[in-house]
């Protein structure tokens, strides 16, 4: 068995190994387009909060990966209600990909899943704030094909701190991924809003869909 570092892969060996290809079907992607709930004042107020600490530290950079962690990822997930049941929270998740056919195995952690029962909902990925959000595309979406429940789409995120990136996969029928648009701190609006709905419609839908 040949084993591949996770932070290593590139999407065109990915698209070798299982057939990846980039979903051309607009509808694909529905779940960050969609219409969202709306949010609260004191959500706002909240995500208003996260935004000036994000940039108060940015005036000394970088930001490492634990400090996007603890001042971004973390109330995200906490207004997102990812910490209350049914959802469960890991961290630093080993994962083997194995593709026996091939001899190869892609080996690395999961900076952040949320999980439903067994259902994967989130594959999170956090980078320090100088790291360029698409580079870690191929690494987000290896661990996401690493998904046992292969009958469900498996939805993924990346974020440096300022700039947040959606995915979403499948394996069955074929291996197809689609991104969302590149939300970003620096525009002018706080986008932050968007990034909580979103993560909120992703945890409805696999609630609604699952029971």
């Amino acid at each position: 068995m040949q084993t591949i570092p996770a932070t290593k892969i590139t999407l065109r060996e990915l698209k070798q190994i299982f057939g990846l290809q980039q979903a051309q079907d607009p509808n694909f992607f529905p779940e960050w387009l969609e219409a969202y709930a709306n949010l609260s004042q004191e959500e706002q107020r909240l995500l208003d909060r996260v935004k000036a600490n994000f940039g108060e530290l940015m005036e000394d950079p970088p930001m490492l990966e634990n400090s996007v962690k603890m001042v971004v990822l973390a109330p995200l997930l906490d207004l997102a209600d990812f910490y209350y049941k049914p959802f469960r929270i890991e961290t630093e998740t080993s994962v083997d990909v194995e593709m026996e056919d091939e001899g190869i195995v892609i080996r690395g952690r999961i900076d952040v899943l949320v999980l439903k029962n067994r259902l994967w909902l989130l594959v999170i990925e956090s980078k320090r704030s100088d790291f360029a959000v698409t580079r870690a595309i191929p690494q987000a979406l290896a661990y996401m094909l690493g998904n046992l429940e292969t009958a469900q789409p498996t939805f993924g995120m990346i974020t440096n701190g300022n700039e947040f990136l959606f995915l979403k996969s499948t394996r069955q029928p074929a291996a197809e991924y689609a991104n969302s648009r590149l939300f970003s701190l620096v525009n002018p609006k706080n986008e932050l809003y968007i990034v909580l709905q979103v993560l909120k419609r992703l945890g409805k839908e696999v609630v609604a869909v699952n029971g």
